[in-house]
C-alpha cells in the first residue's frame, strides 16, 4: 500500500515538473518576443541621426546628378549608390531604421524643414564660396560622413574642388584640414578617413562644428 502511494506521488511530481517546464518555456518565448528591440529612429539616437544625414546627403547628390546630368554623372551616381548601400549596412549594425534619410527625420529630430533646408544654400552659397582664407563659414552646420573611402577629403555644395576647409569638432577639440574634391548635398561633408580624425567614439554626427576656409 505504501509503495503504491509512493509511486502515485512520484507520478504527480513528474507531471507538475513537466507542466512547469512547458509553462516556463512558453513564458520564455513570450518574454523573448516582447523584449525584441525595435530599430531606433534618427530622432531617438545621435548615431542614427548621423547615418540618416549621410544617407540623405548622398540621395540629394544623386537627385542633382539626375536632374542635370553630364558625361560623368553615371559614374558618380554608381559610386554614391554603393556608398548608400554601405550606410544601410551601418544603420543595421547600429540598430537604426535601415533606409531612413535626413529628409524622413528632420521634423521629428527638430531640424529645419526640407523646404527651409533647400532654400538656405541659395542665400548662404555666395558668402561661403567667396569667403576669405581663415574665415569661419557654414555657421550652424552639422557635419557627418559621406561613407566614401580614400584619403581624407571633403565634398561640398558651396565650395569648388581644390578649396581647403578646416573642420573642428568643438565637443572634443579635434580638427582636420581637408581639400574639397567633389560635390555633395551639404556645406561640408567629410569622407570616412577625415571623419575618423575628428569624430567622437560611436557617433556619426558632429553637432557643434567650426568650419573655416583656409585655402
Amino acid at each position: 500500500m505504501s509503495r503504491r502511494r509512493t509511486l502515485g506521488t512520484k507520478k504527480k511530481v513528474a507531471l507538475l515538473v513537466s507542466a512547469a517546464a512547458v509553462a516556463g518555456g512558453g513564458a520564455f518565448v513570450m518574454a523573448s518576443t516582447s523584449n525584441a528591440a525595435s530599430p531606433q529612429t534618427a530622432a531617438e539616437s545621435t548615431v542614427c541621426q548621423g547615418l540618416a544625414t549621410a544617407l540623405g546627403n548622398n540621395q540629394r547628390f544623386i537627385e542633382g546628378q539626375r536632374s542635370a546630368p553630364d558625361a560623368q554623372s553615371a559614374a558618380r551616381i554608381a559610386n554614391r549608390e554603393a556608398v548608400i548601400a554601405q550606410i544601410k549596412v551601418q544603420q543595421e549594425a547600429s540598430g537604426c531604421a535601415v533606409g531612413e534619410s535626413a529628409q524622413d527625420s528632420q521634423a521629428a529630430a527638430g531640424q529645419p524643414s526640407q523646404a527651409a533646408s533647400a532654400s538656405a544654400p541659395a542665400t548662404q552659397a555666395p558668402p561661403a564660396g567667396n569667403a576669405a582664407s581663415g574665415q569661419q563659414v557654414c555657421n550652424g552646420s552639422t557635419v557627418t560622413l559621406s561613407g566614401e573611402a580614400g584619403a581624407p577629403a571633403a565634398s561640398s555644395n558651396q565650395f569648388p574642388a581644390g578649396t581647403k576647409l578646416k573642420v573642428t569638432n568643438l565637443d572634443n577639440n579635434k580638427s582636420t584640414t581637408v581639400e574639397v574634391t567633389s560635390v555633395s548635398g551639404s556645406c561640408a561633408l567629410l569622407n570616412n578617413a577625415a571623419f575618423e580624425q575628428v569624430r567622437e567614439p560611436g557617433k556619426f554626427l558632429i553637432r557643434r562644428a567650426l568650419i573655416e576656409k583656409v585655402g
